[in-house]
């Protein structure tokens, strides 16, 4: 609304009211020009300020109301879409780069480009403070990977090999077959309870297949218990010494301190091309999104250059809507509250395991993961590991795993055993358990009541005083109508279970 506007409204209403409107008016645009500079730190904002900052922005040649549209099949949507999306139909990018201005929707490109400012910033609050350049793509992490090794083999067209320092999940594996490269799988070295980075082997296959045929070393930060992040800063080192990219899967990295100092630590004591994040893992936003991250603006660049096409704006909208609603500081503080919560599932485990005769495996070096033994119920059931996956599904339960002995898959015509242990062959079975961001008391809480009566369920024959669960004794949670409703969730389910598989 500009002034003549203001103006014709105070000869229907007073104009104090009208003023007091325009003051108001006057500090969202404040707010909007602070961002528009690039002011990341703010405290969130109001779901109107969302609404103004995403709303009034958008110039779009539809919205205009002036152009002849031929040929055009975007404009048909305006039919259909409803609120503020009708401006955002052209999405992002053009034909040669998913992070150039669309002339036909310079709104969309606006919040773009605020997008990727807003979560360059976030990846230096979380540790990464050299980082030079960031973008969003709407791919999830193992496609972002694809995008990268496409882009280093116009640098390295010699290159065949990847080495890949063993982690049992099946997109960062398929992402290295489907850029049309040969995977080079090191194996983990155990140490007590941790799966850590051969660096020996790693060396030495780079030595044995020379570095002009090796595309770049391909490492992970975010992973399940018992394997740790990467030797990151070894390796780092390595890639620099044998002038070797380095790509890293940081799928869950963000919301980790110290896997984002890993990263900042690499990158200054030898070489990261570029390290690659999850939105939904570390925004709380839908599936479909990455951040694609590195030191060298002109590498990252030439990623977004190679992506094919124009993008959805979706995945970006989410998360700007996401960090205007949390600020800076917002966001900080759910970083605080992760690793609390880290430290507080990480006891409540090792209380429950110590009464079932197991334990929590010692892994110091994984920030969010956790691993607890399933060894007696191992022995004394074959299929009891698998059918507990299975109850904990059942139950509501979607992020724990259990991973038993001598499993073995072939994912894109490599096999591999005891997979999803990261190695052939792990002492025993176990369960994982992590401390995501956004989790809460109540659901650290909710988690051990499920976990412990579905220990107990599979347990009872052979324990007669198995009708008393063992953390009766717990601390109750302060919700007490979660508790309740946990409760009866569990009897309707424990009715209805099935022997079946995870």
């Amino acid at each position: 609304m500009n002034r003549e506007t203001f103006a014709a409204g105070e000869r229907l209403v007073s104009p104090a009211y009208v003023r007091q409107g325009c003051e108001a008016r006057h500090s969202h645009e404040h707010l909007i020009r602070l961002l528009l500079e690039k002011d990341g730190k703010h405290n969130g904002g109001s779901i109107r300020l969302i609404k103004l900052s995403i709303g009034k922005p958008l110039y779009c040649s539809n919205g205009l109301g002036i152009q002849i549209q031929q040929g055009d099949g975007n404009s048909l949507s305006e039919q259909s879409l409803p609120h503020f999306l009708l401006r955002l139909i052209h999405g992002i990018g053009r034909s040669g780069d998913i992070s150039a201005v669309q002339p036909k929707a310079a709104g969309s490109s606006l919040l773009n480009k605020i997008t990727n400012s807003l979560v360059l910033d976030i990846i230096k609050l979380a540790g990464v403070h050299t980082v030079a350049n960031c973008f969003v793509v709407p791919m999830a992490t193992g496609m972002s990977l694809t995008l990268c090794f496409l882009t280093l083999r116009h640098r390295r067209p010699k290159a065949k090999y990847i080495i890949w320092p063993r982690i049992d999940q099946k997109s960062c594996f398929k992402s290295m077959i489907t850029a049309g490269f040969e995977p080079v799988v090191i194996e983990n070295v155990l140490e007590g309870d941790e799966l850590r980075t051969d660096l020996k082997a790693v060396e030495a296959k780079v030595q044995e297949l020379g570095p002009d045929s090796v595309l770049c070393v391909h490492s992970t930060t975010s992973c399940f218990a018992p394997r740790v992040p990467d030797r990151l800063e070894e390796l780092a080192v390595i890639c620099a010494n044998y002038d070797i990219p380095h790509i890293v899967n940081n799928a869950y990295g963000v919301q980790s301190s110290k896997c984002m100092h890993l990263i900042q630590q690499g990158a200054r004591v030898g070489r990261i091309d570029a390290f690659v994040q999850s939105l939904d893992k570390n925004f709380m936003v839908p599936v479909g999104g990455a951040i694609i991250a590195g030191f060298n603006d002109t590498f990252i660049q030439e990623i977004s250059k190679m992506y094919p096409g124009r993008a959805s704006a979706s995945p970006s909208l989410d998360v700007l809507i996401t960090l205007l609603s949390l600020g800076s500081n917002g966001y900080k503080r759910l970083l605080k509250e992760r690793k609390e919560m880290f430290s507080y599932l990480s006891s409540q485990l090792k209380k429950l395991s110590e009464a079932y005769s197991e334990r929590l495996l010692q892994t110091p070096h994984n920030p969010i993961s956790l691993a607890v033994t399933l060894k007696t119920l191992d022995e004394h059931q074959d299929r009891a590991v698998t059918q507990l996956g299975s109850m904990l599904f059942t139950r509501q339960v979607s992020g724990a795993r259990v991973v038993p002995l001598g499993s073995v898959q072939t994912v894109s015509g490599y096999t591999f055993s005891g997979f999803m242990s990261h190695t052939d062959n792990y002492p025993c079975a176990y369960l994982n358990a992590a401390a995501a961001i956004g989790m809460k008391i109540q659901d650290v809480d909710l988690f051990i009541k499920r976990l412990d009566r579905c220990l107990k369920t599979l347990r009872k024959e052979g324990k007669k005083d198995s009708d008393v669960s063992v953390v009766d004794n717990y601390d109750k949670t302060k919700d007490v109508d979660i508790e309740e409703m946990a409760l009866k969730l569990d009897n309707v389910l424990l009715d209805t279970y099935q022997d079946t598989s995870s």
